[in-house]
């Protein structure tokens, strides 16, 4: 195993983190189906919203069977049932309480000291109001450390809605920070898309979107979680929580808002400059197989898909239509998407034309021509598709209602769907809805998959794909690893702790984790530069040093191609007179390669973040870049480039020698492993330019920021 390795993801747990970083499953098992419920606040006055919701509660209570016990210093009675004065009245051990008072403080306190286990607040005014509100939200979040576990502030009654039970196959459980974003997947019910639980997460002054989504990743019936997140909590719960979903094999797909928010500055650095939350986030989502959509309808339809859809037994897609033109239509958004349409095998197409005349192509995409699909041969040309052994997803696009085609050919989908493994996909077209080979016949089949829109399709299924791809190879991504730090690590802390670092710093730094570098000397006079230069070799180039110079190409401190001691000297005077430059570096020059970018940061949410890209002058202009949190391990690294867009320069385009990939992804892995040994001392390194030769990269620059305090 490579020293470079990370930790197991799992040790994050024990290792980074020092606490509790999610619920044991049985624990919010009870919070959804408690055996005891007390209201605090109940009432039964008329047109008073306490009154509502403690109806609403009980009828909910009525439905797990737990038994409810009204709370409310005023009240003997509650819709006639007695009343409990304060919650230490209750008689028997509480699971959970709603508390539907204003100020929740002094009844939370009530309730840790009586041992409830769980607490919901609706009350709002806490963090979203500023220091005071945050305050009082942290001490809420701190009753957790007395066995209390609470469900917001500003949360709503949407864990208690009523979930239909008529839906049977695997559900979608939904966790959202906002109510009403989550309402569009919960009304899916009534297009026969099974709803289990449902998460309104708040404030997350304690439980947060990585409790509940460990939780739905180990209940049978869940077959997707979807959410709707504003901002995690912790991003190292949210690493723990996916990478345990992604075992169990349990799909996640989000809507995460945000895209815009810029990020943090951090010091000088371009990794500090790149590195924003959101570019962050998306990037641990993807790191852990967790699907990002932008809209509502494609949270519905991806989830719906990848909850229904078994993995599938080939990648290729093959598209069937009643129309040339849908299905040209359909075939290019598929192709734009990267999805592979397989030409049919010869016996397939041989089989088709038995039935659809030998003028229709039947190569992929299939035009049946429209006629065939309304009588019994409709049925034989999509076994014979669904056979083919290329076929992974078929994709039928019925664009618009036309009786009796649209009708016989709906039939005929579902029970297909009925018989095969192969996810069959239908976008019905038709705006209206109302029709029954809609209503009726396509949202009443379990196996089938059903969209309103051509990208919404196409998006799901390319999410489809993608996932089972990554869980292909997803169970052995975090390979084991020594637990002891490197010997380079207490070197490098005593090193970065004598300062604020000079580029002479930060290399001795990559060279103490084997970081190749040109050679180089640092010199203290105009003498010292000629001399350093003639034992290294001409040509040469020489730089201001300086703890606080960054960007020295911007401020002229970089001089190229030194051929002579007279050059080495006047440009040694040159860069010494400019402020803050007190030495000069002298290095090998060193040509060619690819110019790229390593680097990393520390971000707010998930702690040390890795990126690497196009360097140079390219890093600012084209943000060609790429994030991935540790843990991860070589094959996440070269995963991580093959997403640039400049990727193709380091495979030798137009020409150009082949860079050393192989040494690019050590360099990452060598960063990766300081992030997690120096955490806490160093807060940035920026390697750029790092030159990837054919044999080898050479870090030519770089800046190393050091954690003040």
């Amino acid at each position: 195993m490579s020293d470079n390795s990370p930790s197991r993801a799992e040790d994050i747990e024990r290792d980074v983190s020092g606490r509790v970083l999610a619920l044991r499953g049985e624990d919010l098992g009870v919070f959804f189906r408690p055996r005891t419920l007390a209201v605090v606040g109940a009432s039964d006055t008329p047109g008073r919203p306490n009154t509502a919701v403690y109806r609403r509660l009980r009828t909910w209570a009525g439905r797990v069977g737990a038994r409810v016990h009204p709370v409310n210093p005023g009240r003997d009675l509650v819709d006639g049932e007695p009343c409990h004065r304060s919650v230490a009245d209750v008689p028997e051990p509480i699971d959970v309480a709603a508390v539907l008072v204003g100020d929740p403080a002094g009844v939370l306190d009530e309730l840790a000291a009586a041992g409830a286990r769980f607490a919901v607040v609706f009350a709002s005014g806490f963090a979203e109001l500023g220091d005071e509100g945050r305050d009082a939200q942290e001490r809420m979040g701190r009753l957790a450390l007395d066995g209390l576990r609470v469900l917001g502030p500003n949360t709503n009654l949407n864990a208690f809605e009523e979930f239909r039970d008529d839906l049977d196959g695997p559900a979608i459980a939904l966790i959202s920070q906002s109510g009403h974003q989550g309402r569009p997947v919960f009304q899916a019910q009534e297009l026969g898309v099974r709803v289990s639980h449902w998460a309104p997460t708040g404030n997350e002054a304690d439980l947060e979107f990585a409790d509940f989504l460990r939780h739905f990743a180990d209940l049978p019936e869940v077959g997707a979680v979807a959410g709707y997140v504003e901002g995690f909590k912790d991003g190292r719960t949210l690493m723990l929580a996916a990478d345990h979903a992604a075992r169990r094999g349990v799909p996640v797909v989000v809507v995460k808002v945000g895209r815009t928010r810029d990020g943090a500055s951090m010091a000088a650095s371009h990794t500090g400059k790149l590195t924003g939350s959101d570019a962050v986030a998306s990037a641990v989502l993807g790191q852990f197989g967790v699907t990002r959509v932008d809209g509502l309808d494609e949270l519905l339809d991806t989830s719906m898909l990848l909850a229904r859809a078994k993995p599938p037994v080939s990648g290729g897609v093959c598209v069937y239509a009643i129309s040339g033109g849908t299905g040209a239509h359909m075939a290019d958004l598929c192709s734009a998407a990267g999805l592979e349409l397989p030409e049919l095998s010869a016996g397939t197409q041989k089989a088709l034309h038995e039935w659809i005349p030998g003028y229709l192509r039947v190569s992929n995409p299939v035009d049946n021509g429209g006629h065939p699909v309304g009588d019994w041969r409709g049925r034989r040309i999509l076994e014979t598709i669904v056979a083919d052994p290329a076929v992974g997803v078929l994709i039928c696009p019925i664009t618009g209602a036309f009786p009796p085609m649209s009708d016989v050919l709906a039939r005929d989908l579902a029970e297909i769907a009925e018989r095969t493994d192969k996810p069959v996909c239908v976008v019905w077209g038709s705006p209206v809805g109302t029709e029954p080979a809609y209503r009726d016949v396509l949202l009443g089949s379990r196996r089938l998959a059903v969209f309103r829109t051509f990208a919404n399709c196409v998006k799901a299924v390319r999410a489809y794909l993608d996932f089972h791809e990554f869980q292909g190879r997803y169970r052995s991504a975090f390979p084991d690893a020594p637990r002891t730090p490197s010997p380079a690590a207490a070197g490098a802390r005593r090193l970065l702790a004598a300062g604020p670092a000079s580029e002479h710093t930060a290399k001795e730094l990559l060279r103490a984790y084997g970081i190749r570098t040109p050679r180089e000397e640092l010199a203290g006079s105009a003498a010292a530069a000629a001399r350093a230069a003639a034992a290294i070799g001409f040509p040469v180039v020489l730089k201001g040093c300086g703890p606080d110079v960054a960007h020295k190409s911007d401020l002229g401190l970089v001089h190229l191609d030194l051929r002579s001691a007279a050059q080495v000297r006047e440009a040694y005077r040159r860069v010494t007179a400019h402020p803050g430059v007190d030495a000069a570096l002298v290095c090998e020059q060193v040509r060619g390669g690819v110019e790229t970018v390593v680097g990393l940061a520390h971000d707010e949410l998930f702690g040390p973040t890795v990126m690497a890209g196009l360097g140079g002058v390219f890093v600012e202009v084209f943000q060609d870049v790429a994030f991935r949190v540790p843990p991860f391990d070589e094959a996440e690294a070269h995963r991580m480039l093959a997403g640039l867009r400049g990727f193709p320069l380091l495979g030798g385009a137009r020409g150009r020698p082949r860079a050393d990939v192989d040494a690019l992804v050590d360099v990452i892995m060598k960063v990766q492993r300081m992030g997690l040994e120096l955490d806490g001392v160093l807060a940035e390194l920026d390697i750029n330019p790092l030159a990837v030769l054919p044999d080898g990269a050479v870090a030519l620059d770089a800046l190393a920021v050091v954690h003040h305090g």
